[in-house]
């Protein structure tokens, strides 16, 4: 770090510059300098859903974005993501209290057999920056997991990640169990991981299958805005 960057006082930016600044501090990981930021917006009349939007989702939206194209990797995606969290960790409560906008509800998960959670909290985290709530259910998760989680939870979408070639299949036991249950199709399924593609996730009888965190989130608002407009028509 230069001396240059140790001069730096958030409090002194205005707006639109300490914007930027959190970007930067989310990328790097500074989760004290994150937690200062998001206090000194809210200091300044902010709304906890404009901070949250602008300062943080905006933030990890380049760490998204530079994930997927390889400029950053796993280790300092979570570093940021940790940063977010901490930033997310004061604007919760402020943002139920002012009732801010819930996009939809999301179930996520690795499945059975599958330890890897990196990917699939990475997702979370951009959804939830994105103004989805989220419940994620973690690794390892046999078809009763999800069930269980999808019957407490009642979410409008349910995640399922594995990436093991090994694993893959049970995405579909997962799925085939649904349909059996009849409550297929009263949810929006999205499965992702580095082994599958889009002809596995249609052969599963998945809704759509998302390549990385950046697309789960657009895929998942743009199912969320069908489903309000077939509500509405109907």
């Amino acid at each position: 770090m230069s001396d240059e960057e140790d001069d730096i006082v958030l409090s002194e930016l205005d707006d639109e510059e300490l914007v930027q600044q959190m970007h930067d501090d989310l990328y790097d990981g500074l989760k004290d300098e994150v937690v200062e930021g998001t206090n000194i917006l809210l200091g300044r009349d902010w709304a906890p859903y404009r901070v949250l939007t602008e300062a943080l989702v905006g933030g990890m939206k380049i760490v998204g974005e530079d994930f997927r194209d390889g400029i950053l990797f796993v280790p300092e995606v979570l570093l940021a993501a940790n940063s977010m969290k901490s930033g997310m960790a004061i604007l919760k409560p402020l943002l139920a209290e002012t009732g801010a906008p819930t996009i939809g509800k999301m179930v996520i998960g690795t499945v059975k057999g599958d330890i890897h959670d990196i990917g699939q909290n990475l997702v979370t985290m951009m959804m939830e920056g994105a103004g989805f709530e989220v419940l994620n259910i973690g690794i390892n998760n046999p078809v009763e997991s999800y069930v269980e989680a999808l019957n407490e939870f009642q979410p409008d979408i349910l995640g399922m990640s594995a990436l093991l070639t090994t694993t893959m299949p049970y995405m579909k036991v997962v799925i085939d169990a649904m349909v059996e249950q009849g409550i297929r199709d009263d949810y929006i399924i999205l499965v992702g991981g580095a082994p599958l593609n889009e002809e596995f996730g249609k052969a599963i009888g998945a809704d759509g299958y998302c390549r990385d965190a950046a697309v789960a989130v657009d895929m998942a608002k743009e199912f969320m805005a069908r489903k309000h407009n077939q509500m509405a028509a109907g």
